[in-house]
């Protein structure tokens, strides 16, 4: 199966709402907001102002995310970006009481993933993470967050394995760092601005599969 992979952006927002549709009413905007917004709103009605909310995001260019397709058909994505695009994060207990890395490297966050219910088990969540560290590194580098889900309850729970595994991270050289309550553990990674490769190759690598989409 030939995958192909493309950013978001102003071009390939239609394909991102194709699959935020599926999702739900999130809109994969949660992170993106300091503090909570659209409480006591109908579910109809959070998700018209999360898709209104995202797509200006992203014709600011303050949105990042790799998508996935199979052929002309977006099947997942991988949301990625830098800390402050993602601020979120830090209101969180658990993140707060480690709180963010000193030092003046840039701080990226890899937040969440979403893949189509006919496509999973098929690899397409790895893709994407390993296309959102690529980016990553051509972008400068720097140290990379992760947030996967430990408790085996809630990893039970599709929604929860939105967050990724922690396997998944550790095979592309993520490190522990500290629990986020009993649920979530903090996991970093470090990469060289321009330095060596974000990742290690994918089997859809290796045979050439996965490659840089062209457009639908």
């Amino acid at each position: 199966m030939a995958y192909t992979v493309r950013e978001l952006g102003r071009r390939t927002f239609a394909d991102f709402e194709i699959l935020a549709e599926q999702q739900g009413s999130c809109w994969c905007i949660f992170y993106q907001r300091a503090k909570p917004a659209g409480r006591g709103l109908s579910p109809a009605e959070q998700r018209r102002i999360n898709r209104r909310d995202k797509a200006a995001f992203v014709r600011e260019g303050r949105s990042h995310a790799i998508l996935v397709y199979d052929g002309r058909t977006p099947v997942g994505w991988c949301q990625y970006g830098p800390a402050d695009e993602l601020p979120r994060i830090d209101a969180g207990r658990g993140y707060h009481k480690v709180g963010r890395p000193t030092g003046s490297e840039r701080l990226w966050r890899i937040t969440c993933f979403f893949v189509d219910r006919k496509h999973r088990g098929k690899g397409i969540a790895t893709i994407a993470l390993e296309a959102a560290l690529r980016s990553i590194e051509k972008r400068g580098g720097g140290i990379v967050e992760a947030f996967p889900v430990v408790s085996e309850r809630m990893a039970a729970v599709p929604e929860w394995r939105w967050f990724g595994t922690p396997s998944m991270f550790r095979k592309h050289g993520f490190e522990r760092v500290a629990a986020l309550g009993t649920s979530g553990v903090l996991m970093r990674k470090r990469i060289p601005p321009g330095g060596s490769r974000a990742t290690g190759s994918s089997a859809a690598e290796r045979s050439g599969t996965a490659r840089p989409g062209r457009g639908r």
